[in-house]
Order: C-alpha cells, then sequence, then structure tokens
C-alpha cells in the first residue's frame, strides 16, 4: 500500500473572462484526513478541483504535496503525482469487464495483454482492497454501488492516494453510500488515503469527515472541524447573509379523503419494454407521499404517465373516484398541478418571457382573454409581475427570456404559475436538484404550505433526505414497481434504502 499525501493548495485564482470563477482561495488537506469542499452551486469547487487535477491552469496559486510544490499543468500530471479524481459520471467502459477496465486505466498498459498474469495480479491487488467486486463481470450488470465501488478501485490499482470525490454518493443507497464512505473513513484513519470529498449532504460530512472547508462565489468563507462545527455555522458560511425562507410547519389534517389514485398503472417505453407494472398507489387529501428510489428505476416513467407525456398500456388514474386523463383541459377541471424536474425543458417554452411562460396556466382565460380569443398584453404583464413578486422571483424583468433565469429562479416561476389557483392534487418531481440552498427552503416551503391548505401531493424524488424531511408516507419504486409503502414515523432510512437496493 502507499502512503497518504497531505495537500495544499494557496491563492488558487482562475479567471474566465468577467467571470472571477475562483478568488485567491486557499485549502490545506491534511495527509490522512477525510475532508469535506462545501459550497452552494457556482460557489467555485469544481473550479478549484479542476484546478488542482490540472484541467484548468490557474492564473494565481500553487499547490503541493507533502510540503513540496508541484507543477500540474494536464491530468496526466495530477496522475503521475498520484492525484485521482472519481468524478458525478462514472467513466468506465460499460461493454468491458471489471478487470478490463482496471487493466486499460494504466498509462503502460500493454497492447498485447496476458490476462493469466493480469488477473493473478489483479487477484492479489484485490486482497489488499477492503472491499470488492467481481472482476469477471460485464460493468454493465454491475450496480451503481459496484460501479463507484470500481471507480474508487481503479485509483487504488493506479496508486493515486489522494482522491477527490465528486457527490460520490449521489448514486447510491443510504446503506450502500455508508458502507463506501466508512470504509474509505477506515483507509484514511490508517493514513493509506487522504480524500478530498465535494457534498451537500450534512449527515455525511458530520458522519464521516474530520475537517471541511467552505466556499461561496469564488471565495474562501470558512474551514474547521467537521465534528466540532454545527450544521447551523456549516450552513451560514455556504449561504452567508441570503435570507432562508422558514419551512411551513407541518399542521393536522381530520381531511382523510382519498384524491389520487394509480391502479394498475403498466406503462412501456418506444421498444415495447416494460417501465412500469402495477402501480398502485393511493394519495390522500393534506398528504405528501414521496417515492423513493434509486434513479432509474422507473420514476421518470411513472412522471411521464401522469403528465400525459407516455402512454399508458394499462392501468388507471383516477381524482376524486373519477378516471382522469392527463390532458389540459382535464388538469383545469381537477385542479391538477406540478413541478416536473428539469422545469426549464419540460415547464417552460425557454425563449419565451417570464410573463408568457407564468400564463401558461390562464391565457385562454379571463382577464388575459377576452373576445373569446384575444391575449391582452396588460392583464398578462400585471398578473406576471404579481406572481414574481410573490414567489420572490429574481428576474431583469418580465419580458426576459425565461431560459435568462438562474435554475433557482425557474423553479420559482413554474411554481408560482402552478401554485397561483386552488390546488387539489400537487405532482412534484426532484423539485430541488441542483439547487442552492435558499431555493431548496423556499420550494419545500411551498410544498409543505400546499399539503396543509389540503392539496394531495405526490413528490417523487431521488434525495431521501427531502423525503424523510416533507413526507406523511414513502413508498419506494425498485424495477418499475413499487415495493414498500410506510407511514414516515413507522419507518427508517435503513429500512427504506434496503428496499431501495432491492432486498
Amino acid at each position: 500500500m502507499g502512503r497518504a499525501p497531505s495537500l495544499e493548495a494557496t491563492g488558487m485564482t482562475k479567471i474566465f473572462g468577467p467571470l472571477v470563477a475562483l478568488d485567491d482561495v486557499s485549502i490545506s488537506v491534511p495527509a490522512g484526513s477525510f475532508h469535506a469542499l462545501l459550497g452552494e452551486n457556482g460557489a467555485g469547487k469544481s473550479t478549484l478541483v479542476k484546478s488542482i487535477m490540472g484541467f484548468y491552469s490557474p492564473d494565481k496559486g500553487s499547490v503541493k504535496l507533502d510540503g513540496k510544490e508541484v507543477s500540474i499543468k494536464t491530468p496526466k500530471d495530477a496522475r503521475a503525482h498520484g492525484i485521482g479524481m472519481v468524478y458525478q459520471h462514472f467513466t468506465l467502459v460499460p461493454c468491458l469487464t471489471a478487470a478490463e477496465n482496471l487493466v486499460i486505466s494504466r498509462a503502460d498498459a500493454p497492447s498485447v495483454i496476458d490476462w493469466r498474469k493480469e488477473k493473478k495480479a489483479l487477484s492479489e491487488f484485490m486482497e489488499t482492497m477492503p472491499f470488492k467486486v467481481p472482476l469477471d463481470a460485464q460493468v454493465a450488470t454491475l450496480s451503481a454501488g459496484e460501479k463507484q465501488k470500481l471507480e474508487i478501485l481503479k485509483l487504488l490499482y493506479l496508486d493515486q492516494r489522494f482522491m477527490i470525490l465528486d457527490e460520490p454518493t449521489s448514486v447510491l443507497t443510504p446503506g450502500e453510500a455508508d458502507e463506501m464512505l466508512g470504509l474509505l473513513g477506515d483507509m484514511a484513519a490508517k493514513k493509506e488515503i487522504t480524500v478530498l470529498m465535494i457534498s451537500h449532504k450534512f449527515r455525511e460530512v458530520k458522519a464521516f469527515c474530520d475537517g471541511f472547508t467552505v466556499l461561496r462565489r469564488g471565495k474562501l468563507t470558512g474551514s474547521g472541524d467537521a465534528q466540532s462545527a454545527s450544521i447551523a455555522e456549516m450552513s451560514r458560511m455556504m449561504i452567508g447573509d441570503t435570507e432562508v425562507r422558514e419551512r411551513a410547519a407541518r399542521t393536522q389534517h381530520n381531511d382523510k379523503r382519498e384524491v389520487l389514485e394509480l391502479a394498475g398503472i403498466f406503462a412501456e417505453d418506444a421498444e415495447g419494454t416494460p417501465v412500469l407494472s402495477s402501480i398502485n398507489l393511493k394519495v390522500n387529501a393534506g398528504e405528501i407521499v414521496g417515492i423513493a428510489g434509486v434513479s432509474g428505476n422507473g420514476q421518470s416513467a411513472l412522471v411521464e404517465v401522469l403528465a400525459g407525456q407516455r402512454a399508458m398500456s394499462d392501468g388507471a388514474i383516477r381524482i376524486q373516484a373519477q378516471n382522469f386523463a392527463p390532458k389540459r383541459s382535464n388538469f383545469d377541471r381537477y385542479k391538477v398541478f406540478g413541478l416536473p424536474e428539469e422545469p426549464l425543458k419540460n415547464a417552460t417554452v425557454p425563449r419565451m418571457s417570464v410573463a408568457e411562460n407564468l400564463a401558461f396556466r390562464a391565457f385562454d382565460k379571463p382577464p388575459v382573454a377576452s373576445l373569446g380569443w384575444w391575449m391582452s398584453p396588460g392583464p398578462l404583464r400585471k398578473r406576471a409581475e404579481e406572481l414574481i413578486k410573490l414567489y420572490r422571483v429574481k428576474t431583469t424583468s418580465p419580458d426576459a427570456p425565461i431560459e435568462t433565469l438562474s435554475g433557482g429562479n425557474v423553479q420559482r416561476a413554474v411554481l408560482a404559475r402552478e401554485l397561483s389557483g386552488d390546488v387539489d392534487v400537487l405532482i412534484v418531481a426532484n423539485p430541488c436538484f441542483g439547487l442552492d440552498f435558499a431555493s431548496v427552503a423556499d420550494i419545500r416551503s411551498q410544498i409543505m404550505e400546499q399539503r396543509n391548505r389540503g392539496a394531495a401531493v405526490l413528490l417523487v424524488s431521488e434525495d431521501l433526505d427531502e423525503i424523510l424531511e416533507l413526507a406523511d408516507r414513502v413508498a419506494v419504486m425498485s424495477g418499475g414497481t413499487i415495493t414498500y409503502v410506510a407511514a414516515i414515523q413507522e419507518t427508517d432510512r435503513n429500512v427504506i434504502g434496503q428496499h431501495m437496493a432491492g432486498h
């Protein structure tokens, strides 16, 4: 085994035209530590690690390994110095085996490979590793957890003892995430590796990290001991003085009317392969039911069926005991509203103005519509200005194309449109993915307020923390069907995680 190195980056500055992406940032990661790099989207985290890795050439700054300054101009230089990175998206070749992926990752891999010799060496290497993957298995057949382990094994196989992990648990179940981070923590404690982990999950930072560094708008805003610092302190370093909306409290409901029913829903993809199988679920008034699951288990297909973007091959959607066909007139009639994932792509016309996008629900109704078909620009703009103010949508003007807004403000604008009337059913999918801390608090509060007003809310989310915070009941999707349903107070993270993993 190699030895864990220390890394110190000093005065790192990177400028892209008028944008100062990194402004004199310094970070120190001691040998054998498990260090968290925190910050909101656009804070400079990726720019910093890409500068360390040699993807970017910093305008100023230096990097020291074990106290000695090193020159890293390219990723090849970083690799030569024992610095490796596991990215959010896998860099494995799916059609090759785990063993083949490891061997071809070497710079000195021979053009003609002696597989008997290589497999013997790999077996000896695996004996020294804290976790295993089946070397003869094709990568395409591995679970997300096994692929993530293979990415980490690849770094260790290449003797890259300073590991940069970019949101390493985003595709893992809670059990897989805790197992992997625990094993890496043990290796770091033995001074076998040093870890720098980009994360937004405070639970993981508190459970596994010993130190942390926070960036905001390209600047260093704080660092410290992850065990002694509170989540509130780390949050404050991340968001500064940004006003964060107070989370709406959960209120009790006596109204237990069944509002939304999914009855035996089946659906197929374009090739006729089943993607949904016998989906059965009921959502009551004043209730949030959260659908949890590892990405790719049918959640997106279910949202598409509910939105009318994918046909059912069998089954029914019922609202207030009436059969519901997902089309615009029925969304109005049954007061069904929604926030799909990637709303800029799925819920807006990007080049149309904010005001026009806000009018999609009302352009054919008074006061916007007059003479039955004519749209009046005055009422349209007035209503847009009211919604922009009420939902705190930051835009230069109601006439600005909605594609010019930040991700959080696109979400706010779509929510403003969808929540501006009476809501009986609300369907939301990954509503806070990729958003800043303040936007997350704001949008989760809006969802809870609709539940408190009596709406039946179906929350589809790959963020289990979000479901545990908001939902009254949880349903787990695995393999295109619902495998587990429980009240939140009657289950826990580990049980939900086991069902997400298919156990």
